[in-house]
C-alpha cells in the first residue's frame, strides 16, 4: 500500500516535507482489528505536533492521521462505512474508563501516534473504536467531524453555555469554525464573537454568522461567559481572560502550545484576569460517546465542515499550509 510516512522528529520551518510517500505492506489484523481500505484522512493541528515532538509518537516510524473514513474490507460488518478518530484504544477497566470518562485512561492510545492512522491506503484498528458514518455525510464532509468536530463538540460541552449567553472563539481554523455552526444550533440565541489573526478567517467567520470578528487582542462588544481556545500560543488565553464574564471559563482545545520554553509560564493580572471565580479547563482527547453523538448531531442538524482536498502524496504541502495559516475549514487527504 502507498503511505506518508514520519521517520524522525524535525521541524517544518527546516524541513517543509517531513514525510516520505512510501509503499508498504498492507497491514495483518488479529483478533478484535479490522482492516479499512482508507477513503480521506483529514490533517489536523495535532500532526504538526507530532512532526515536530510536542506530544512524540510512541514509536518511530509511524504513519500520521486520526480523521480516517474508510470501508472495513476484513474483519467485522465488511463493506461497512466507518471512521476512526483520535481515541484508539483504552484498558476499559479503570475507574476512567467505567464513568464515561476513557479520554482519560491512563492506557489511552491515539490513532496516528500511537498506532499507525490514515495517511495511507489501508489501516487496522480495533473494531469497537470505529463509528458508523452516517448517509448524509460524504467521506470528505466526514472526516473533519471525527476530530476538529468531536473534539470541538466536547469543549463546547465543557463551556456549560446556556442559550442566550455569549461565546467566545479564538482562532478560526478546522475545528472553531465547526464549533461555530454547533453553537448556532444548539444555542439559537446566543451571540458568537471569533477572534483571529487572520483577516481572511475573520471574514469567513462573519460569511458564517459570527455576530462579531476581530483581532486577537481586540475589544469584543461585550464580555461573555464562554471561550473556547484553539490556538498553538498563550496569548489568547490571557486575552480571553480580559473579556470574561463573572463565573465565565475558557476551554482550552489544544493538547500543546508551541512556546516550549513557556509550557509551564502563563502570566496573568489576578484580579483583572482570574478574579471572580472565572477559570481554565483544559480539553483532554474525546470518547467514543463524543464521537458517535456529534455525527448523530451533524447529520441530523446538517452541520457540514468546509473543507480543501488534497492528494495522498500533497500531505506535507497541506501540513505547510497550516503552519502558515492558510486555513478554510478543514483539509482532507484523498487516498
Amino acid at each position: 500500500m502507498k503511505a506518508m510516512l514520519l521517520r524522525e522528529i524535525t521541524s517544518l520551518e527546516r524541513n517543509p516535507n517531513p514525510l516520505s510517500f512510501e509503499e508498504l505492506p498492507t497491514p495483518q489484523i488479529g483478533e478484535g482489528e479490522v482492516l479499512l481500505r482508507v477513503t480521506r484522512c483529514g490533517v489536523c493541528h495535532t500532526e504538526l505536533d507530532e512532526i515536530e515532538g510536542r506530544t512524540r509518537p510512541a514509536h518511530l516510524p509511524v504513519i500520521l492521521g486520526h480523521q480516517v473514513v474508510g470501508v472495513i474490507e476484513e474483519g467485522g460488518n465488511q463493506g461497512q462505512r466507518v471512521g476512526v478518530a483520535w481515541i484508539a484504544s483504552t484498558c476499559g477497566e479503570c475507574d476512567f474508563c467505567n464513568t464515561g470518562r476513557e479520554n482519560l485512561c491512563s492506557e489511552f492510545k491515539a490513532t496516528g501516534r500511537d498506532i499507525n492512522g490514515g495517511y495511507a491506503e489501508y489501516m487496522k484498528v480495533r473494531a469497537n473504536f470505529v463509528h458508523p458514518i452516517p448517509e448524509a455525510l460524504s467521506d470528505s464532509e466526514a472526516a473533519p467531524l471525527l476530530c476538529a468536530g468531536a473534539v470541538g463538540y466536547r469543549a463546547l460541552k465543557l463551556c456549560n453555555l446556556k442559550d442566550g449567553q455569549t461565546l467566545g472563539l479564538m482562532g478560526f481554523g478546522g475545528s472553531n469554525h465547526i464549533v461555530l455552526k454547533t453553537a448556532q444550533n444548539k444555542y439559537p440565541n446566543s451571540k458568537i464573537f471569533v477572534f483571529s489573526r487572520n483577516a481572511d478567517e475573520r471574514e469567513f467567520a462573519l460569511s458564517l454568522g459570527a455576530a462579531w470578528a476581530g483581532a486577537i487582542d481586540a475589544s469584543p462588544p461585550s464580555a461573555m461567559e464562554a471561550v473556547i481556545d484553539t490556538t498553538p500560543v498563550w496569548g489568547p488565553i490571557s486575552e480571553a481572560l480580559k473579556h470574561l464574564s463573572p463565573g465565565g471559563r475558557v476551554v482550552v482545545n489544544a493538547i500543546r502550545k508551541i512556546e516550549a520554553d513557556k509550557q509551564i509560564l502563563l502570566e496573568l493580572d489576578y484580579p483583572s484576569q482570574l478574579w471572580m471565580e472565572k477559570e481554565i479547563k483544559s480539553v483532554a482527547n474525546v470518547t467514543r460517546a463524543d464521537v458517535r453523538e456529534f455525527l448523530a448531531l451533524a447529520a441530523q442538524a446538517n452541520i457540514k465542515p468546509e473543507y480543501q482536498e488534497y492528494a495522498l502524496q500533497d500531505a506535507n504541502r497541506a501540513l505547510v499550509e497550516l503552519t502558515q495559516g492558510k486555513i478554510r475549514g478543514g483539509k482532507v487527504l484523498v487516498t
